[in-house]
């Protein structure tokens, strides 16, 4: 009973570490994520450093840089905490592991000597003949088949249970190590973002020396901000209207063919309602079954949609953020930086309800039911509206800033008229 227990805390811890490892695995999948994106903004960073003249794109990279590397410290933290587990848990185990190595040992030792002491056929003859009766005889002699190969089992158990016990010390010594590696890694990461940002407190110094300049920038931004909410205000709107206008053109229908059979059956039509009824937007977007369970699914894929652009990061995020003169603006998206004309994808099935220039770049707008995703700064397109279109279908290119070279894709979603934060919807890229 005592090694089937045994037995089973030893199932059950390799399982827990299974768990850990699939945990750890994920992490480190997103750390080595993070280091190359980190690698490809230096990268980026550099390039626009040569300039002599701070520009907005730099600090824009440079708080890209902090944001990862912030979050590549918390993903080695998290590491670290399963590796403290895991060290925790083997030296339980260990400990565990020797404890019934003694024990196994120290009863093997008790039968090497009863067996010694009864090593001698006469012995074991007159164990036998000293039976009271023949089946009491029998018994005996089975019980001393039985203890020579019940003791060749306990060596077994010995040698598996080294064998364990050596396995779980390994791995012991490989975590403490891995734990060592990841400390010093997280210590130079602490170092080059303590560096970041005073490169970026420096930046920000050298920026609010040509405010003039970056304010005509910001203005000018601000300008095309306002375009694109403007367009895909109205867009929405149009959206909901054309929905509600049919949706009422359905119920009309409906209570004039009631009315024709309530007729031809001679009976009382239907009463018609004196004033129509309120409805939320949510359920005129999700009136016909299709807009329905386009919704539904969409909503389903929270956190799973594929990223609009095949390789790239976040530049600035959802919400408010300040500019280097203190003017706070708010972003309704996600700004994405990526490769020179890269493709800009649909991140899900749906319809083209808009393709519009707006200062010089494309907009794309697709509904989903009552969800509609936006795609901006696009240098040209590939679909129209009226185009149903796939999940990572090409809708064009994204677009290059000639003046700070920056090549960043605009996403948006919004549920209804509201806007809702992109990155919690996209799959960890």
């Amino acid at each position: 009973m005592k090694f089937l227990k045994a037995v089973f805390f030893i199932i059950a811890v390799f399982i827990a570490v299974d768990v850990h490892a699939q945990s750890s695995a994920e992490l480190k999948r997103r750390r080595d994520k993070l280091s190359e994106e980190l690698e490809q903004l230096n990268k980026d960073y550099q390039e626009t450093s040569q300039n002599k003249r701070a520009t907005l794109k730099q600090l824009s990279l440079l708080k890209a840089q902090i944001n990862l590397r912030e979050e590549k410290i918390n993903i080695i933290n998290s590491e670290v905490r399963n590796l403290d587990n895991q060290i925790s848990e083997s030296n339980n185990t260990v400990h565990s592991l020797q404890k019934q190595l003694d024990q196994l040992k120290k009863e093997y030792a008790a039968m090497v000597l009863f067996a010694y002491r009864n090593q001698s056929a006469y012995n074991k003859l007159m164990f036998i003949f000293a039976a009271k009766d023949f089946n009491q005889a029998y018994k005996r002699l089975k019980y001393l088949q039985q203890f020579g190969t019940y003791r060749e089992r306990q060596a077994g158990y010995i040698q598996g249970t080294q064998k364990d016990l050596h396995i779980k010390i390994t791995e012991l010594d490989k975590n403490k190590q891995e734990k060592s590696n990841l400390l010093a890694d997280q210590q130079k990461e602490k170092e080059t973002l303590g560096k970041e940002k005073n490169n970026q407190v420096k930046v920000v110094s050298d920026l609010s020396q040509h405010e003039g300049q970056l304010k005509k920038q910001q203005r000018d931004l601000q300008v095309k901000i306002a375009k694109t909410n403007k367009e895909i205000g109205a867009a929405i709107r149009r959206e909901i209207e054309e929905a509600r206008r049919k949706a009422e053109e359905e119920a009309r229908e409906a209570a004039r063919v009631a009315a024709a059979k309530a007729k031809a059956e001679n009976k009382t039509p239907p009463a018609v309602a004196a004033k129509p009824v309120v409805r939320t937007t949510s359920s005129i977007l999700n009136a016909t079954p299709e807009a329905a369970k386009l919704s539904n699914d969409f909503l389903g894929n929270r956190g799973r949609l594929p990223w609009p652009v095949a390789n790239g990061g976040i530049t600035q995020g959802f919400g408010v953020y300040s500019t280097p003169e203190g003017i706070k603006s708010e972003s309704t998206g996600v700004d994405i930086r990526t490769t020179p004309g890269g493709n800009v994808r649909a991140v899900f099935d749906g319809d083209v309800i808009k393709v519009v220039d707006v200062s010089g770049t494309y907009l794309v707008m697709i509904r989903h039911g009552e969800y509609f995703t936006v795609y901006a700064n696009l240098r040209s397109v590939s679909v129209a509206r009226g185009q149903k279109v796939t999940t990572k279908q090409v809708l064009g290119t994204v677009a290059t800033d000639p003046s700070t070279g920056e090549t960043e894709a605009h996403f948006e979603i919004y549920k209804g008229v509201s806007a809702v934060n992109p990155k919690i919807w996209l799959a960890p890229n």
